[in-house]
């Protein structure tokens, strides 16, 4: 295949996943988890993953990185890798219930999190499964053994592989006030990707900067995200990850274990109710 067929195949790929799996649904409700998806394409030796490195701390992977850990015996420069991410919109009935929700997640969002990140990496894995059927070397960086939750000076609480930082990397959108990713389908999303060894035609970054789409920083309005907050994790400071973490940890999951039974860490109270909830808003 050219590049561009590559790329061509990957979009309809993962767009036909998404729209046609039976296993793209909440379970608990009986309605699908997502509605269709953005795909994007970045260079495994794209200067931003290195920066990444800097900006989050030395602990996060760059695509050849990730790509060793799955292939230790396979030398494979990293101007041959392409990291294939894709954005996952909430469904407006999700959303819905969310924007009436001001301290605890709605029910639908629990059951996104939960059946919707289940479908998430069900995705991945065929997605990278497709690849390697077709005699190519593919990964999944989160779900490799290796991934983790780290600590860095930098960034606080991260992991190995930042899913919104791949997307961005892929043009699929830029940075918050809240830290959340802002697509083409607005905030109110949930992101995955990977890691092949193929020469897939590159998704251009249009965005001005990192935080181009969001009207806090480029206009200096807005901070609706602010007001969503139940704990003030988010400020005009930015978003303070602790405490965002730690209210998730012992208040939202805890009350999500109630209404599901599942052991899952669900809040997005600001990514519903702000104008960049299921859209661009510049």
């Amino acid at each position: 295949m050219t590049s561009t067929e590559y790329r061509r195949f990957c979009s309809e790929m993962i767009t036909s996943l998404v729209n046609e799996a039976q296993e793209n649904h909440l379970h608990a409700v009986d309605e699908r988890a997502w509605d269709s998806p953005f795909i994007g394409v970045a260079r495994g030796d794209d200067p931003l993953f290195a920066e990444y490195k800097e900006i989050i701390g030395a602990v996060h992977w760059t695509p050849a990185e990730a790509f060793l850990l799955a292939y230790p015996e396979s030398a494979v420069a990293a101007e041959e890798l392409r990291v294939v991410s894709w954005v996952l919109p909430q469904t407006e009935a999700t959303r819905a219930d969310q924007r009436l929700e001001t301290e605890f997640p709605a029910k639908r969002w629990i059951f996104s999190r939960h059946y919707g990140e289940l479908f998430n990496e069900w995705l991945r894995i065929r997605v990278r499964d497709e690849f390697i059927r077709m005699g190519l070397k593919a990964l999944a960086p989160t779900l490799l053994p290796f991934w983790a939750y780290r600590q860095t000076p930098q960034a606080g609480i991260c992991s190995n592989w930042s899913e919104r930082h791949a997307a961005y990397a892929a043009g699929l959108g830029t940075f918050g006030l809240s830290d959340g990713l802002i697509t083409e389908a607005g905030k109110a999303v949930r992101v995955g990707s990977v890691i092949v060894a193929a020469n897939i035609e590159v998704t251009p970054r249009r965005a001005s900067s990192h935080t181009a789409n969001c009207l806090f920083y480029a206009r200096g309005t807005c901070g609706a995200c602010i007001k969503r907050c139940p704990v003030a994790a988010i400020s005009l400071a930015g978003h303070d990850k602790k405490a965002c973490h730690n209210y998730i940890r012992q208040v939202t999951a805890p009350y999500a274990k109630q209404i599901s039974g599942q052991e899952v860490t669900p809040c997005g109270l600001c990514q519903v109710r702000i104008p960049c909830e299921h859209r661009k808003p510049l």
